[in-house]
């Protein structure tokens, strides 16, 4: 694309965004990540982002700190939380290692982080969940297991493990519950980036822009075949519950 010289680079996903911003110092780039992007070297401020880049962040990092919570407060204290994380997106993988330890720890829960960056991968990834008997599962949000979405429903199913995920299309497709980020939003905050400096502003003039919309869905059919009660706390505040 840099030899092309495109008017502009749209990246989404921590990897893409970091591999554009080492490709030009001059392209202006739009990225959307699900981490802090002044943690991870994007931009030097959400504010002033600086240089040729800015963008959007989804939270995906916080917010997957509030899916541990919300699992564990659905389990037995003395159930085990596995937590299955993408390795090949390191700089998010990282930052979410140390968020779901940190919340872990503060709530006395024993977790338990597993990796998966292939489908076999995952499919391991369940064995070891269904071999030590762990009680529930949180999916963090990067975009690999998106893709995956249908096959980690199906595993959750198959082996009746509770599950959360950081997008509303897990249970839709059936699987528990998810919390996260609108899907669509931060695309959207995205095209209008794009057009903006398409008709001419700087992207050192953008502030980075924070997914404002987050949901929390929960499939009550699956909770009735797994067997769980649903409080009502989360009941009530879902922004989706499917019957």
């Amino acid at each position: 694309m840099v030899r092309g010289q495109v008017t502009v680079i749209v990246a989404a996903g921590t990897p893409a965004s970091q591999a554009a911003k080492a490709a030009t110092q001059t392209i202006p780039i739009v990225f959307d990540i699900g981490t802090d992007p002044v943690g991870v070297g994007l931009v030097a401020s959400l504010a002033h982002p600086g240089g040729n880049i800015t963008g959007v962040t989804n939270l995906n990092v916080e917010l997957f700190k509030k899916c541990f919570e919300l699992m564990y407060s659905l389990m037995s204290p003395a159930a085990t939380i596995a937590v299955l994380v993408n390795p090949a997106n390191s700089t998010q993988t990282a930052t979410e290692r140390t968020t779901v330890q940190d919340a872990a720890h503060a709530l006395g829960a024993h977790v338990m982080i597993l990796n998966a960056s292939s489908a076999s991968e995952i499919e391991s990834a369940f064995e070891v969940v269904v071999g030590q008997r762990i009680g529930a599962l949180v999916v963090s949000g990067e975009a690999f297991f998106l893709t995956q979405r249908n096959r980690l429903v199906e595993l959750a199913a198959q082996h009746a493990v509770p599950t959360i995920y950081g997008w509303r299309e897990f249970p839709v497709a059936g699987g528990l519950m998810s919390y996260g980020a609108d899907f669509a939003e931060p695309y959207r905050l995205l095209g209008g980036y794009a057009a903006r400096i398409l008709n001419g502003e700087k992207p050192a003039d953008l502030p980075v822009q924070q997914a404002t919309k987050v949901e929390l869905v929960i499939n009550l059919k699956t909770a009735k075949t797994l067997g769980l009660a649903i409080p009502l706390p989360p009941l009530g505040r879902a922004d989706l519950v499917i019957e």
